[in-house]
C-alpha cells in the first residue's frame, strides 16, 4: 500500500534531494494536505527540523494527528518523546537516532517503527546528516524483534524519483523477518508500488504525488484486482457510524474522480461515471477509502447528504437507517421541520432545558440498577447526546475519532471520583 509522506520543515511541507536539497515547498498547507492524504489510510509526517536539531514542528503536527491518522517521525530520540507522540494521538512512532533496543522495548511493539536510512550500504543518522560504518541489514536484524515495522530510505535517490530497483529490496525484505517493511527514496510509478505490494511492502512517497508524477488513485488502482470481465471494483459504501448503505462499482476513472473531489462517485454500468447526488441533491462527502484483504473490493465511508443513498428515498438500499445512524437522521429532520409541539426541536432550541435534561439523565443512569432502566436511561443519555451534537453542529465521527485518539493513549487517566457538587 502507499503510504504519503508529509515531511516538515518551518511549518511547510518540503521535499529534499538526497536528504540536503529542497526541490519544492508544498503550497497546500500541511493540515490540509493530511486531510487528503488521510482519506486512503496512514500519513508518515517527518518532522526534518527535529531530525536536524534545528527546531521543530510540534504544534502543527498535533494538528495534524486530530485529522488524520498518522505516523510521527523526526528528532524522537528518548522513550518520553516516544510515549508523549503515542499520547497525542500518533498511530506509530518511527525512531531512527535512538531506535536502540532500551528504548523500543518499553514500547508497544505494535506502535513503534525503526528508520533505517541508507547511504549506499551504511546507515545515516542525525537527519541523514552522517554517515556511520553500521550495514544497514545488520541494523535491522539487531532491531527486528522489538518494532513493528521498517522504514528504509535509500537517501542517495530519495527526492530524485528514479526509480529503484526490485531485486535490490529482497534482502531487506529477508532481514525484517515477520516486521513490516516500509520502502521510501526514488519510488516514481504505480507499477513499483503494485510491485511492492504484490512482496507484501508498503511504499512512502513524497516527491512523486507533490509534483504528479503519482496519482493517489492510480496506485491503489494499480494494486487492486478484479474477476469481473468489465475490471470494475465492488464498491461497499457505509456512512460514518459503519451502517451499508449500498453495493455500487468503482473504475479508474471514478476513484480519481471521487479522491480529487472528495465526494461519493462511482461508476454506474448504466451511465458510466456517476456523481452520487448530482440530480437528487442526495449528495456524499467522501471520509475515507479502504480495500479489503485480497485486494479485489473497495469500501467508502461518506458523509451522507439529502433524502438517503437509496433511489427509493430510504437511507440505504436496504431500507431505513438503525441505531446511531437513524436517531442522527430522526434529530436532523426535526430540526428542518417547523415544529412547535417537537420535543427534539424545542430541545434543539433551548440550549439551558437540553443541558438540563443531559445532566438529569446522566444522574438517573448513575443511579440504575435493574437491567431494563440500565438500557432505558443509557437510551435517554444518548438520546440528549445527540441532539447536543446537531445543535452545535459536531458529527459522531468525531466522537469516534475522539475515542480512538484516547485509545491510543499509553498514560491511562487514574479514574479517581470528581466531587460533583463542584461541576
Amino acid at each position: 500500500m502507499i503510504i504519503p509522506s508529509i515531511d516538515l520543515m518551518n511549518g511547510r511541507a518540503v521535499q529534499l534531494i538526497n536528504g540536503k536539497t529542497k526541490a519544492l515547498e508544498a503550497v497546500e498547507d500541511p493540515i490540509e494536505l493530511a486531510k487528503k492524504f488521510g482519506i486512503i489510510g496512514e500519513v508518515a509526517v517527518i518532522d526534518l527540523d527535529a531530525a536536524m536539531g534545528k527546531g521543530s514542528n510540534t504544534e502543527i503536527i498535533r494538528k495534524m494527528l486530530r485529522v488524520a491518522r498518522c505516523r510521527v517521525g523526526g528528532g524522537i530520540r528518548s522513550y518520553e518523546a516516544a510515549r508523549d507522540w503515542l499520547d497525542a494521538g500518533a498511530v506509530k512512532v518511527i525512531l531512527g537516532t535512538k531506535a536502540e533496543p532500551e528504548i523500543l522495548s518499553r514500547l508497544p511493539r505494535d506502535r513503534v517503527m525503526a528508520a533505517v536510512d541508507m547511504r549506499g550500504n551504511k546507515v545515516a543518522v542525525q537527519g541523514w546528516q552522517e554517515v556511520t560504518d553500521a550495514d544497514g541489514i545488520e541494523r535491522i536484524k539487531v532491531l527486528r524483534d522489538y518494532v513493528g515495522g521498517f522504514l528504509v530510505t535509500n537517501i542517495d535517490i530519495e527526492g530524485t524519483m528514479g526509480g529503484f530497483d526490485i531485486n535490490a529490496i529482497t534482502p531487506l525484505r529477508e532481514a525484517v523477518a515477520e516486521a513490516r517493511l516500509v520502502m521510501a527514496g526514488g519510488i516514481k510509478s504505480a507499477e513499483e508500488i503494485a510491485a511492492l505490494d504484490v512482496q507484501d511492502i508498503d511504499a512512502q512517497v513524497g516527491m512523486a504525488i507533490y509534483t504528479g508524477k503519482l496519482q493517489l488513485s492510480d496506485c491503489i488502482a494499480a494494486i487492486l484486482q478484479s474477476d469481473r470481465t468489465d475490471g470494475l471494483w465492488p464498491t461497499m459504501v457505509i456512512d460514518e457510524n459503519g451502517q451499508a448503505l449500498g453495493l455500487t462499482y468503482s473504475s479508474t476513472e471514478s476513484l480519481r474522480a471521487a479522491l480529487d473531489e472528495q465526494t461519493g462517485i462511482y461508476f454506474s454500468r448504466k451511465r458510466g461515471l456517476w456523481r452520487k447526488g448530482e440530480q437528487s441533491g442526495a449528495t456524499q462527502k467522501l471520509l475515507r477509502v479502504d480495500m479489503d484483504c485480497d485486494r479485489d473490493t473497495l469500501r467508502f465511508t461518506v458523509r451522507q447528504s439529502g433524502v438517503g443513498f437509496c433511489h427509493l428515498g430510504t437511507a440505504s438500499c436496504f431500507g431505513e437507517a438503525m441505531g446511531l445512524s437513524a436517531l442522527a437522521d430522526r434529530i436532523a429532520r426535526a430540526a428542518a421541520l417547523d415544529d412547535q409541539d417537537s420535543y427534539t426541536k424545542k430541545l434543539l432550541g433551548d440550549a439551558d432545558l437540553l443541558n438540563a435534561k443531559i445532566r438529569e439523565e446522566g444522574g438517573e443512569l448513575s443511579e440504575a440498577t435493574m437491567h431494563k432502566s440500565i438500557i432505558a436511561e443509557t437510551a435517554d443519555v444518548m438520546y440528549f447526546s445527540a441532539v447536543k451534537l446537531a445543535q452545535q453542529n459536531i458529527t459522531w465521527s468525531e466522537v469516534w475519532s475522539e475515542l480512538d485518539v484516547r485509545a491510543r493513549k499509553l498514560n491511562r487517566r487514574g479514574g479517581s471520583k470528581k466531587d460533583v457538587r463542584k461541576i
